[in-house]
């Protein structure tokens, strides 16, 4: 559906058509599994990790870095567990990996504190982002350099590409109160467009004292490539973005979290599937003019599981629609996200999920405010375009690809 092409979308042929890419794009793990990298060798090392921190032949970082001669003592589990199968939210205890330690850092510690890195020399960080804020890993990230400076440790970044390209800037910046949350932790726009390591760089620019900070690039990526560039196979970071198409739309999607409307939760197919009761499949794809995507009439019933125990609407069969990425290169989701938001107000049945739910995920009551006084997408990133623009400057000096 649509062709209408936004301010802030990404346009041209993509680089795979261009040829840009022959071979995966080799993440940082995978750099230290080929004999790249030997600074960790022989170090006592806390490792970041996930489902996700995989090499592009499927080794767990845990492995990799074992087999390379780095002492792994402790390992650090993000939101959704180290295994990637926690529901968004819960809460994950801490456990036993292949005899190391597994500290969580969701809930209410969400950094390691001085004691748990007293006995390593690096705290090596590798996670597979989303590249939009309110997906919680580089607020990890954040909270890993704070205490790696309190505990005088190095921290290491094995990077790894963001599923959206390093070119695509968009959204508010945040507004955060005095107790921030892992929603609303990282500065600049909604969506950042940057790496893993280069927004570590950033974020050890704004602290006082920041810890000794090194990454471990990746060969072969381009700010260009959107995730199906880089050759490398998808492994879920968390149990709900099962696809990198669902990547490619879950910024934008993900917004109906704050509303009664399902985002897929609970569905085969989450962020890619939207749908309530009273929905009319035929005016949403007549309203929403969405840059790279196709809109389809669906109809899906959620039900419960570890992945979504509540989903929303659970059990009823809805009408709604489908999302399908037609043009990866061109994928705007966060237009997508404000025409959907801009539509789906119009049906009487629409509700926020509860008061400031809108606020809390994107940082700032001000997208809330916007669609209640009836201004337009268009209207809306007219109005965040000097900090899209702000921000691109800011982050230049921290840019680590071309």
């Amino acid at each position: 559906m649509g062709s209408r092409r936004t301010s802030g979308s990404e346009s041209g042929v993509s680089a795979v058509a261009r040829g840009v890419t022959a071979a995966p794009v080799a993440a940082g793990l995978d750099r230290v599994a080929a004999g790249a990298e030997t600074q960790l060798a022989g170090r006592r090392v806390a490792l970041v990790a996930h489902a996700a921190s995989v090499t592009a032949d499927g080794r767990h970082a845990l492995d990799v870095l074992r087999d390379s001669g780095t002492r792994v003592m402790l390992l650090l589990a993000p939101e959704h567990g180290l295994r990637g199968t926690a529901a968004a939210g819960e809460e994950v205890p801490d456990a036993i990996e292949a005899g190391v330690p597994v500290i969580s850092l969701y809930g209410p510690r969400t950094r390691p504190g001085r004691a748990a890195l007293a006995d390593v020399d690096a705290l090596v960080f590798d996670l597979q982002d989303a590249g939009v804020r309110f997906y919680t890993y580089l607020a990890t990230l954040a909270e890993c350099l704070a205490a790696a400076a309190e505990a005088g440790v190095e921290v290491v970044v094995l990077d790894r590409p963001n599923p959206l390209g390093g070119e695509y800037v968009a959204g508010p910046a945040a507004a955060p109160g005095d107790a921030p949350s892992l929603l609303d932790r990282l500065p600049g726009t909604l969506i950042h467009g940057l790496t893993a390591a280069e927004m570590g760089a950033l974020l050890a620019a704004r602290m006082p004292r920041p810890p000794p900070l090194r990454a471990v690039e990746m060969a072969g990526w381009r700010r260009a490539m959107r995730w199906p560039d880089t050759g490398r196979s998808w492994t879920p970071p968390s149990p709900n973005l099962r696809s990198a198409q669902a990547a490619l739309a879950y910024p934008g999607v993900a917004l109906l979290e704050a509303t009664n409307v399902s985002e897929g939760r609970g569905s085969w197919a989450p962020f890619l599937r939207i749908g309530a009761p009273w929905l009319d499949p035929d005016a949403v794809r007549a309203r929403v003019a969405a840059t790279g995507y196709d809109l389809y009439p669906v109809r899906f019933r959620p039900r419960a599981g570890p992945a979504a125990p509540s989903p929303k609407h659970e059990g009823e069969l809805l009408p709604g629609v489908g999302v399908a990425v037609t043009d990866p290169a061109a994928a705007d989701p966060w237009a997508l996200g404000l025409e959907l938001l801009a539509c789906l107000r119009r049906f009487r049945g629409f509700r926020w999920r509860s008061p400031g739910a809108l606020d809390r995920l994107v940082g700032s009551p001000r997208l809330r405010e916007a669609l209640e006084a009836g201004r337009s997408p268009e209207q809306i990133r007219g109005a965040e375009a000097a900090e899209v623009d702000g921000f691109r400057r800011d982050r230049l000096r921290f840019l680590r690809y071309s």
